[in-house]
């Protein structure tokens, strides 16, 4: 049985753009490989963590949403232990409130930059 996950990784702050990228592909094409099927995925950014992770004030956030089997989720996680670059992770189980919840803060972050940033025709 699939069930929808919500992942949050942080990535250490020394990372190049290219390299934060390659990281994240890594964790994406991982969960393709498995059969696992990415929803959604949104780049935080650099954000300034609550306290120092090894001696590291800030990291560079990045969430995933995908469905897939728990023992996926597993190799998922142990590939973030193994992984360096990764400072703090968190994979929880989304119930149908939560689904909705995220997919309405999702339109209503599109309408949003639909506001601010008009088309010129």
């Amino acid at each position: 049985m699939t069930n929808r996950y919500e992942t949050v990784f942080i990535l250490t702050p020394v990372l190049s753009e290219d390299q934060t990228k390659e990281a994240v592909k890594k964790f994406k094409d991982l969960l393709k490989a498995g059969n696992g099927k990415v929803h959604h995925e949104e780049s935080w950014g650099m954000r300034k963590l609550a306290y120092p992770i090894q001696k590291k004030s800030s990291g560079f956030y990045h969430l995933i949403e995908f469905e897939s089997e728990a023992t996926l989720v597993a190799k998922l996680e142990t590939e973030y232990r193994r992984d360096e670059r990764i400072i703090r992770f968190l994979t929880i189980v989304m119930d149908k409130h939560h689904i909705a919840f995220a997919e309405k803060r999702r339109t209503k972050r599109s309408t949003k930059k639909e506001i601010v940033e008009p088309t010129n025709a």
